[in-house]
């Protein structure tokens, strides 16, 4: 679940909205509040494609860009939670810090983690296109322990051959490696999936299990997102064109949820659930051996020293 700090609404600037910008930020509240109970955050992103999909705002643009200004001066009014909307592809990075050894120990307890699929016939892996949905991917994967790659459009070549030689340990290991992707719906979206079979069988010597999760047409039929005009200027949408018609589909217009239950229907498919329990069993025990430890840390240094 995402955390959430209850301090977010923070005035700094006084801003006198039209009614059709306070209309707007109403109903982004509404939007955030609905995620947030399902422990989401939301991209700008994923906020403007909840406008589109719900008739509010035209799909264009212009719209894009003035939904961003409203938001941006929203949360300057102390209008909008400034925890709800992330840029996940920008972060801070630095060292964690403990006031005492057994905090970290405390910490380890939670963190430690075994190789769960070290006895699973199938190796998962899920490849996504846009950094920007990591952390929609990230609760499900870290609860599947399925690794999470972001691909950032095409792989480069470096990432790819790095991939395939974890695609050949999996094998060494006698296991069946695999693929789930997730992509957008348009001329190099869909092309970014056979671009990865392609150049890893290139640098492994055999197919690797692959299947493209979404976003798939049958998926557009179902969830109806809002259409974009396919690129006419990508090098790859004659072709697509040709099969799909002049509209193309982002993922981020899908639900969270939805992209979840596509990740866990997967792995349900090939995880063996016994094996995989006795994992989870083995796991919490090493982690409640740890937190004893750092519950009486002052005797074990005690003793270490003695």
């Amino acid at each position: 679940m995402v955390g959430y700090q209850l301090m977010p609404k923070i005035k700094y600037q006084d801003i006198n909205f039209k009614s059709g910008s306070l209309a707007l930020i109403a109903k982004a509240n509404e939007i955030i509040a609905s995620y947030q109970s399902q422990g989401y955050d939301l991209t700008l992103r994923q906020l403007y494609y909840q406008f589109v999909s719900r008739d509010i705002i035209p799909n264009t643009q212009a719209s894009y860009k003035n939904l961003g200004s409203v938001v941006n001066d929203a949360r300057l009014a102390g209008m909008i939670d400034w925890n709800a909307i992330v840029d996940r592809t920008r972060e801070l990075r630095s060292l964690p810090h403990w006031s005492n050894p057994g905090d970290i120990v405390d910490s380890c307890s939670k963190q430690f983690n075994i190789d769960k699929w070290k006895d699973q016939k199938y190796r998962p892996e899920v490849w996504i296109e846009k950094d920007a949905l990591a952390g929609v991917f990230e609760r499900v994967c870290n609860e599947l322990d399925v690794p999470l790659f972001s691909c950032r459009g095409y792989t480069s070549q470096s990432e790819m051959w790095v991939g395939a030689q974890r695609m050949l340990r999996y094998r060494k290991q006698k296991q069946i490696p695999m693929i789930l992707h997730f992509g957008d719906h348009d001329p190099s979206g869909k092309d970014m999936s056979r671009d990865i079979q392609d150049r890893l069988c290139l640098f492994t010597g055999r197919e690797i299990e692959f299947e493209r999760l979404a976003l798939n047409m049958n998926q557009v039929e179902e969830y109806d997102p809002p259409p974009n005009p396919a690129k006419v200027t990508d090098s790859r949408a004659k072709g697509y064109i040709a099969e799909f018609g002049d509209e193309s589909w982002e993922l981020d217009a899908l639900e969270p949820s939805v992209l979840e239950e596509l990740v866990r229907g997967a792995i349900a498919k090939v995880v063996d659930a016994d094996v995989m329990d006795a994992a989870d069993e083995e796991q919490d025990r090493h982690r409640e051996t740890l937190r004893l430890i750092s519950e009486r840390f002052d005797d074990c240094e005690e003793l270490v020293r003695e």
